[in-house]
């Protein structure tokens, strides 16, 4: 298998996608595939996790750092850096096996070649640790000055968020302390560097940046190099983040780039030891996919206990640095079945927002949880009012995303819920998970309607995953999930005896348990739930079927602007039956029990025409039930396109006028689920992991390992033979 991806000629038109394409992180920060001499304007990142600002009137969202790559070449006077000057040769890679970036360039002058190598990486060891070896080599004699340092004006999308920037040269480190603006966090990035020949370095500092200026005579055809560490640290680490960080900058540097780089991939190593998938396929399957695993490795927060993943993973500010249902539904299989502690952090996140999510109740006149649809620290919900652009008039358009995407408690409650399944740790519930549960289900109880000629209770006034159709009533999906966290809520309340005397005192303390059971009862008696017409066909909400019936390109072929938003009051899929994703199909997918084999495939022939799958959760789904219903060829393209989010690249870009470009790790999430769940067919028989596949007819064979109640499986399928093997104790892997 090829562990890289490569790109191997240069194109301005490429620069923000191939940003996402080669990005490279460790949870704490990612780095996006950017040259070391592009600044703001080609969108280079350095995104931090869980740290947020504000900027007056504009949305709140995460930082980006200022950049310490930051570095480019002077011949004879004359800056070479792309994009401004392009290149003879070009070449960029991604080592995706050990997570680390390069690029070779070569540039033409009047004299000569010359040319650049580099590599960086975020360090998988230490996650406040970027390291980056830089050589030039020029065939010919000239004066040479390599510009480096730290540059402080970062892109954003809603900013400027440093307010102040302080920089100091301390025994030869360049040091930067930046202040944020809407709670004064402090940023800090320091940088060392150690060369491997004799020049002059002069200090230059401007507005927004320090650097060095080295400057020396060069003899042809030697290599010269430079060795940078870079570390970031921010005020939300620890109070004497100043004091580490200078510690952390000198004791990297003292390793030197090729120690720190060896045991960078060390750690890297030990991961694909849990997670590498082994396809033998006819095509790039095993590539693709486990690219997808590459990038959900790139974000896991491993430096915390309690945080969870955004949207975008960790590739820039789009969708807000925000946390949606994307990464219960889609992305925390992977790490339930490879890194079950880095499952209990995304976990933990949503039961220490759990007043948040009360607030947002409170809010709107609920009661219990209702959490939030773009989650920030706290469980701040970080969603507008008016969250899309109308490309016509330029003014915001009303959504309802923040008020009317309920089902987003129903997913915490999934989260949970899959946790104590795969791994047994009811200890989640002693520290607030058991509440978390039971305030979810107090929230959709409140939103619980009953018509006077009718004993049924209905949701209305919602939006289901499919988002072009607002405000609808009974979205089956939704109704669905509450129902779900109703049975759950019903389950923890008979386990609450189980557990220890300090949780059974403060849960009776806070609750009248006898009578929520009461309540609970009746809510999942009473909950309407749709049901098949005598097409076998659920109708997704209550209406659906009245709207016009038309096909995805006629929709299509209705855009006015290619960047208009297809949803919303005016959309031109809102009065149709096109969806914008799956959403009975997820339904049918997270509970095929609910309904017979031939319901599901007419539900899947039905809605799948229907649905433009803008938006890369869609796929996996449609993927995954298609596998349930036996039907794994209709599976795999939509497979390929979940696995290939991010290696092809060409998503979506564009809400509106609102960039969205970025990484897709439910996607990525989603490819994983498809290929252990579906294809592998893995299930749970008396606590045990069996397996019951059904490969595509281009794959041969499959080897996976997976964890199961502190148990270690390895999964070996051959056609249509599985062996299921117990592995020794790996946690220490």
């Amino acid at each position: 298998m090829n562990w890289k991806i490569e790109e191997k000629t240069f194109d301005v038109e490429n620069i923000a996608s191939e940003g996402s394409r080669f990005l490279n992180g460790n949870g704490y920060l990612g780095i996006r595939g950017a040259m070391e001499e592009y600044d703001k304007s080609q969108l280079v990142a350095i995104n931090l996790a869980g740290i947020y600002d504000q900027v007056p009137g504009k949305w709140r969202e995460p930082l980006n750092a200022p950049n310490g790559l930051y570095t480019f070449i002077t011949i004879d006077g004359k800056k070479y850096a792309l994009p401004e000057a392009l290149p003879k040769e070009h070449e960029v890679c991604l080592d995706y096996r050990n997570g680390i970036f390069s690029r070779k360039t070569i540039f033409e002058t009047e004299k000569g070649k010359v040319t650049i190598q580099s590599e960086h990486f975020a360090s998988m060891e230490n996650v406040h640790l970027i390291a980056l070896s830089y050589k030039i080599s020029l065939d010919f004699q000239a004066d040479v000055e390599i510009t480096t340092g730290i540059d402080g004006n970062v892109w954003d999308i809603n900013g400027p968020h440093y307010e102040t920037e302080d920089f100091q040269m301390l025994e030869g480190r360049i040091e930067l302390v930046a202040v944020i603006q809407e709670n004064h966090h402090q940023v800090c990035v320091m940088e060392d560097l150690s060369t491997d020949f004799h020049a002059r370095t002069l200090i230059f500092q401007g507005k927004d940046q320090m650097l060095r200026k080295i400057s020396f005579e060069s003899e042809a055809r030697k290599i010269y190099k430079i060795e940078k560490v870079i570390t970031v640290y921010t005020s939300n680490d620890c109070n004497d983040f100043l004091r580490i960080s200078r510690s952390t900058c000198n004791k990297e540097k003292e390793k030197g780039f090729e120690i720190i780089k060896n045991e960078h991939i060390k750690v890297w190593e030990s991961l694909w030891e849990k997670s590498q998938i082994i396809i033998d396929s006819e095509d790039n399957a095993m590539e693709l996919l486990n690219y997808s695993i590459y990038h959900l490795h790139c974000i896991a927060p491993r430096h915390s206990k309690s945080m969870s993943i955004p949207a975008r993973g960790l590739s820039g500010q789009t969708y807000k640095g925000a946390v949606f249902w994307d990464t219960e539904m889609f992305m925390l299989d992977f790490y339930l079945y490879t890194e079950p502690d880095i499952a209990r952090t995304i976990i933990k996140y949503r039961i220490d927002t759990l007043t948040g999510a009360k607030q947002k109740a409170e809010e709107y006149g609920y009661q219990g949880a209702f959490y939030a649809w773009e989650s920030q620290e706290g469980g701040f919900d970080a969603c507008s009012d008016y969250n899309v652009t109308d490309v016509f008039t330029m003014r915001p358009m009303r959504t309802f995303f923040r008020d009317k995407q309920v089902h987003i408690s129903a997913a915490v409650v999934y989260g949970i819920a899959q946790y104590l399944t795969v791994t047994d740790d009811i200890s989640i519930l002693e520290e607030g998970g058991i509440e978390t549960i039971l305030e979810c289900a107090l929230f959709y109880e409140s939103l619980l309607l009953k018509k006077v000629l009718s004993n049924r209770y209905e949701i209305h006034d919602v939006i289901g995953p499919d988002e072009y159709h607002e405000r609808v009533n009974n979205n089956g999906y939704t109704n669905r999930m509450a129902k779900f966290t109703f049975e759950k809520a019903m389950e923890v309340i008979e386990k609450l005896d189980s557990l220890s005397e300090s949780t059974i005192e403060r849960v009776n303390k806070n609750y009248n348990i006898r009578k929520l059971k009461e309540q609970f009862h009746k809510s999942l008696e009473n909950l309407y739930i749709p049901q098949p017409d005598k097409q076998g066909i659920i109708e997704q909400f209550d209406g659906y079927h009245k709207l016009e019936d038309v096909t995805v390109e006629i929709v299509k072929s209705r855009l006015l602007h290619e960047k208009e938003y297809w949803g919303g009051a005016y959309g031109v899929a809102s009065h149709t039956k096109i969806i914008k994703q799956a959403d009975v199909v997820t339904w049918l997918n997270l509970f095929p029990d609910d309904f017979d084999k031939e319901v599901m495939i007419k539900n899947w022939n039905y809605y799948e025409p229907r649905t433009e799958h803008g938006s890369s959760l869609s796929a996996c789904m449609y993927a995954m039930l298609a596998c349930k219903c036996g039907m794994k060829e209709k599976a795999y393209p939509f497979f390929i396109k979940s696995a290939g989010a991010d290696y092809y690249g060409g998503g979506k870009e564009w809400a509106g006028l609102i960039y969205i470009g970025g990484t897709h790790p439910a996607a990525a999430g989603g490819a994983y689920m498809t290929a252990i769940k579906g294809f592998a067919g893995i299930y749970v028989e008396e606590d045990k992991i069996k397996a019951n596949p059904q490969l595509p007819k281009e794959w041969k064979s499959m080897e996976f390992q997976v964890c199961h109640q502190g148990t270690w499986y390895k999964i070996n399928i051959n056609g249509d033979n599985a062996s299921v093997m117990e592995q020794p104790d790996m946690s220490e892997k």
